[in-house]
């Protein structure tokens, strides 16, 4: 006996031999199945070296008993010599991507069938590939003998468990079928049968489109009796139950079609998007988050109206180191406000000592502000705000309860985590506090009590390195971070006023919080610029100031399409005694000085006036009426101001060349010419 391929082949001599035994057929038998074709020659004897083999598989079962008897099985033979079943590698890609008529998918457990299936037939088919090659080698026209077939099909339904026909006229029907289909022949029908489906696409669309509505919203039953009484009308199938529109309004094809319409496009499109996973930066000031949230303690104030106390509690804005998880700065405050995070990344940068790589906060609290904007432009080289309702976006979300989780939670004001939190002890027990109001913290004491908790939270190890998070910090050094020196300090910390502020004949008066201060240009002698208020009344201007000091010199910008563009510096506004009593002797000379500039002003404005109404011909004088005079300025004070107004005009070495015939030597002998003319002082000046 012997294997060719897949065959097993045993030889006449094996057959008919008595010697060792009964034989398992006699020679005049198998001359008689030989003559008839009831056997299959695999190959036709030639000679003592080359006998001719027979296939086992093609005996009649009587005499596969005796020889099972005498010799064994050589079915178990040969599964002892065969290879593993090699799995059909392009059968496994198919079942993987094939979807049924509903748009799912194949389970695993149904894709492993398949695959074993198609594998088994794989080797059967190769069988019967090798009974017709030999066939026909042989010049044999008998048919196919699929008893041999049949039995290594049942071999390896014991060995591997695949699920193909038990019958033999079936499985005959089953390889013909693969042979004629493929792969697809495999699945079940129940699986992919399309008249179960009674949802149409059309009529798909229609529920869809019912689950949209919001003129009127309906709830599922109402959508399904609604669809039944259209589905009469339109031709279509109707349905049994509300279960099958739910179990059709949940597929993930479906739903996506019409969840945005109970959630928000937005929310919809943060459940469905494709998340990024991201690497934390390893050294500190790399990034600082800064957020807002609820300071987690209760604190008790007193309540004026009914008396007593009553439970209150307040907001925090923290800056987190995100390399660290190190808490470096914050501000409690009612609000989250541009002032809460101004502070909170001033301390952050007085603690660091450097200025962050790159800033990241939401769009809350004041950021969108012009001056917002362009004061985290300069504490950063890069500043950022996250994408809104974003929150895997924010590691600090994840941090903050984890703050609250493990340490804000051991107090017993703890006000308990967000709504959402699942563990009974994110919650607070509100019978308890209530009982117990008068034992809580004041304010002062509860902002103690929420410092000394980031010391705790910074003095524990980080979730990651395991290392204290404050000694991570410390101990790191970002060379890509700028250094804060004293020097920075003064130009780092001021900030722009939001909105422009007038700038009026009483100073430019800007309001920071609940207070006003009041600022004004002064000239190179520190007395105020009357020329550059001359020329900026009314005009807006942003103010550019430290908030820690207001009283100090500030920066005037004006703002255009390029952005912000300086003017000048500004002081604080001189401020004077009302009461003689009280004026000191540097106080009245600052009065009498800023008088008399004033004077000079006005008659400088006045000639400036004139000589303009004369060149364009619109001068009172040159219609025939009078110009009146400058009230409060007496003729001395005039003629003063214009002699010393001509000198910064004509300078003695500059004047010009018919100065001394054109020019009088008193005001006096100006206004006897003018008298002569009708009063107008205007029409001698204009020959100078």
């Amino acid at each position: 006996m012997e294997f060719l391929g897949k065959a097993i082949a045993v030889t006449v001599a094996e057959l008919t031999r008595s010697d060792d035994g009964a034989a398992v057929l006699s020679y005049e038998a198998y001359k008689s199945l030989a003559r008839r074709n009831s056997l299959v020659i695999l190959r036709p004897g030639k000679g003592l070296a080359h006998p001719a083999l027979i296939d086992w598989n093609s005996l009649p079962m009587r005499f596969k008993e005796v020889w099972i008897e005498k010799y064994g099985d050589p079915n178990d033979l040969r599964k002892e010599q065969m290879d593993e079943l090699t799995y059909d590698t392009d059968a496994v890609a198919f079942f993987a991507g094939y979807q049924l008529a509903d748009g799912s998918y194949l389970k695993s457990s149904f894709q492993a069938e398949y695959v074993l299936n198609a594998t088994v037939l794989n080797r059967l088919v190769e069988m019967a590939g090798d009974q017709k090659v030999i066939r026909s080698r042989c010049r044999m026209s008998s048919r196919l003998n699929w008893d041999g077939i049949y039995n290594e099909c049942e071999a390896l339904r014991l060995q591997y468990g695949h699920t193909l026909p038990a019958n033999t006229a079936r499985l005959r029907d089953k390889i013909r079928q693969y042979q004629a289909e493929g792969y697809e022949c495999l699945i079940s029908g129940k699986l992919c049968n399309s008249s179960a489906m009674k949802i149409t696409p059309e009529a798909g669309r229609h529920i869809i489109a019912l689950k949209r509505s919001r003129f009127p919203r309906r709830t599922n039953a109402q959508i399904f009796e609604e669809f039944n009484r259209i589905a009469v009308e339109k031709g279509w199938k109707p349905l049994k139950a509300v279960s099958s529109l739910v179990q059709f309004l949940s597929r993930p094809e479906v739903e996506v079609m019409w969840k945005d319409v109970e959630i928000g496009e937005y929310a919809l499109n943060m459940r469905t998007r494709r998340q990024n996973k991201t690497i934390m930066p390893k050294l500190r000031d790399s990034i600082w988050y800064g957020d807002g949230t609820k300071l987690n303690l209760y604190y008790r104030v007193l309540d004026v109206k009914n008396g007593g106390w009553k439970l209150a509690t307040t907001s925090v804005f923290e800056v987190v180191d995100a390399a660290t998880e190190c808490l470096i700065g914050y501000h409690i405050c009612p609000n989250e406000n541009f002032e809460a995070m101004y502070e909170a990344y001033r301390q952050a940068i007085e603690f660091a000592g450097h200025l962050p790589y790159e800033l990241v906060f939401d769009q809350q609290g004041g950021s969108k502000r012009l001056d917002a904007q362009d004061w985290f432009e300069r504490i950063a080289t890069l500043s950022r705000h996250t994408a809104p309702g974003n929150a895997p976006s924010k590691s600090i979300e994840l941090l903050f309860n984890h703050f609250q989780s493990q340490v804000l939670f051991q107090n017993v004001n703890f006000t308990g985590q967000n709504i959402t939190a699942r563990a009974d002890r994110s919650h607070v027990d509100m019978e308890f506090l209530l009982a117990n109001v008068e034992k809580l913290p004041t304010y002062q004491e509860v902002c103690q009590i929420y410092a000394e908790c980031r010391r705790t939270w910074n003095a524990m190890p980080h979730s990651k390195t395991k290392e204290v998070r404050m000694e991570m910090y410390m101990s790191q050094v970002n060379d890509a971070t700028v250094v804060v020196t004293e020097g920075m300090k003064k130009n780092l910390y001021m900030v722009k006023s939001n909105k422009p502020v007038k700038v009026t004949n009483h100073g430019i008066v800007l309001q920071i919080k609940n207070e006003k201060f009041t600022y004004e240009v002064v000239d190179a002698n520190g007395m105020p610029d009357l020329n550059w208020l001359h020329k900026n009344l009314n005009r807006g201007v942003h103010v550019e100031y430290d908030p820690h000091n207001p009283t100090t010199d500030v920066r005037l910008y004006t703002k255009d399409d390029y952005g912000f563009r300086y003017i000048c510096d500004a002081k604080e506004y001189t401020v004077i005694h009302r009461s003689i009593l009280e004026q000191t002797h540097e106080e009245r000379s600052f009065m009498r000085q800023m008088e008399w500039e004033n004077k000079v002003m006005r008659v400088k404005e006045y000639m400036e006036k004139q000589q303009l109404e004369f060149d364009h011909n619109v001068a009172p004088e040159q219609h025939g009426f009078n110009r009146p005079n400058i009230k409060g300025v007496s003729n001395k004070e005039f003629e003063q101001i214009y002699e010393q107004l001509m000198a910064e005009k004509w300078p003695e070495q500059e004047l010009p060349d018919n100065a001394a015939e054109v020019l009088p030597d008193s005001i006096g002998k100006i206004q006897k010419v003018v008298s002569n003319t009708t009063m107008d002082r205007a029409s001698y000046w204009d020959v100078v």
